[in-house]
């Protein structure tokens, strides 16, 4: 007799992928799934196409019935349908905080709700791309893990390949904070740091995946890219669930390469699309958040062209510092076909929303998360943020990797000797 546990596995390990092909997003051009990242014809990127009917026989119910992680969306996912084939640590269904104190302080009269990554194993949204490039990886056959990296990525690859006990080589400006060395160096990789900024080193591990040496490597953002990109659905997946099965009218997304908030959008067509979910009213707006020291794709956008120029990344947000974004002209056509916004925040102003978010809502976040909050307040004092509309802020690290950021800000608000009579005379009696 069959019992419930086996039933349930067998209906896990059933599901099929639903990806199609590899389709590449400027001529439109197919391709077999593989590890392949670039265009053949035009050299634009590659992500992965699905096939909708597949997509469509997933109900919320096949959703609901599945693991507390992001794995509860495997049948919208491109690998991992068979949980034994999982390269993870099995991240995601991290908190939706909700967020009155910050609304308040702002001036946003509608529900706002804080999504924070910090959760996550690795503690940032990285171990949800990780674990389906990854996962694409071994079904690929690759037998080493690597990444081109500003921390986070870096920690996840580390991790990941740990628990899998593959080897893994991860390559760093050799200026990142000292944090996200240590949190990745501890789980035993090779961990390489290069004198240059993170474009430098994206540009070499380029390289290196073309050579016979690194031919059996995954890098997860090179040459399993498409896959990686994919994993980032399941932050607008989750938000859509934890919300009741709704579409917010309002997210506001940091921006690096700019493939997070595409790929947030994308999970909110997909949802409307196979009919698990119903648009909003005038349906969704997309806000992206730079850096000021790294701010290519809003300048962009501010300028209104679809041309990113490449700049040398300065600033505090070393986890937004990607001075090329492969995915910045995708960005913009998000905004503006939701009618968002981008904006870009200094390094007092991310401070300053780092401390914020936290006063406010008790979630501690690295500098890319402080960069969130702090557009955010540009966006609704210029007036291009309702603040009457339900709104999502994404928070995807952890403050405790940034620490530097705000140690010279916090500390004891009191320093008193051991004793009532100390105590009474700094005034913490009354």
């Amino acid at each position: 007799m069959t019992s419930i546990i086996d039933e349930t596995a067998d209906a896990a390990t059933s599901i099929s992928s639903p990806a199609r092909s590899l389709v590449c997003r400027g001529c439109g051009a197919e391709y077999p799934l593989a590890a392949q990242h670039a265009c053949f014809a035009c050299f634009g990127p590659l992500e992965v196409a699905y096939d909708q009917a597949a997509l469509a026989r997933v109900t919320r119910a096949d959703i609901e019935a599945g693991p507390n992680n992001m794995w509860r969306y495997a049948a919208l996912l491109p690998a991992g349908q068979d949980p034994a084939t999982r390269v993870t640590l099995d991240p995601g269904m991290t908190p939706l905080v909700a967020a009155p104190g910050l609304a308040a302080e702002l001036g946003i009269s509608a529900p706002l709700w804080v999504k924070d990554d910090s959760g996550n194993p690795t503690h940032s949204f990285k171990d949800r791309v990780v674990s389906v490039a990854l996962t694409a990886a071994r079904e690929l056959g690759f037998t080493r893990f690597a990444c081109a990296s500003t921390g986070n990525l870096a920690n996840s690859v580390a991790a990941h390949a740990a628990r899998a006990g593959v080897p893994s080589i991860v390559f760093i400006p050799g200026d990142l904070e000292p944090g996200k060395i240590i949190t990745t160096a501890v789980y035993g990789g090779d961990l390489v740091a290069i004198d240059g900024s993170y474009d430098d080193v994206n540009r070499l591990c380029g390289e290196l995946v073309e050579t016979d040496e690194f031919e059996d490597t995954a890098f997860v953002n090179v040459n399993v890219r498409p896959y990686y990109a994919e994993g980032s659905k399941t932050l607008g997946y989750e938000v859509a669930e934890q919300l009741g099965w709704r579409i917010p009218a309002q997210v506001v997304i940091p921006m690096a390469s700019g493939e997070l908030l595409t790929k947030v959008d994308k999970a909110f067509s997909e949802l409307v699309e196979i009919g698990l979910v119903e648009a909003p009213a005038g349906g969704w707006r997309v806000f992206g958040a730079q850096s000021t020291g790294c701010n290519p794709i809003a300048t962009a956008l501010h300028a209104g062209t679809d041309t990113i120029s490449p700049v040398k990344p300065t600033g505090i947000a070393k986890s937004l510092n990607i001075g090329d974004p492969a995915a910045g002209a995708y960005a913009i056509e998000a905004v503006r076909r939701t009618g968002g916004w981008m904006d870009h925040a200094d390094d007092d102003e991310i401070r300053d929303g780092i401390r914020l978010l936290a006063r406010t809502t008790g979630v501690f976040a690295e500098t890319a998360g402080g960069t969130t909050v702090a557009v955010l307040k540009k966006l609704v004092d210029s007036g291009r943020l309702d603040p009457a509309a339900e709104t999502v802020v994404y928070n995807t690290g952890e403050g405790l990797k940034t620490l530097d950021a705000v140690a010279g800000l916090v500390g004891p608000t009191h320093r008193v000797k051991p004793s009532l009579r100390a105590a009474r005379e700094a005034g913490l009696l009354g």
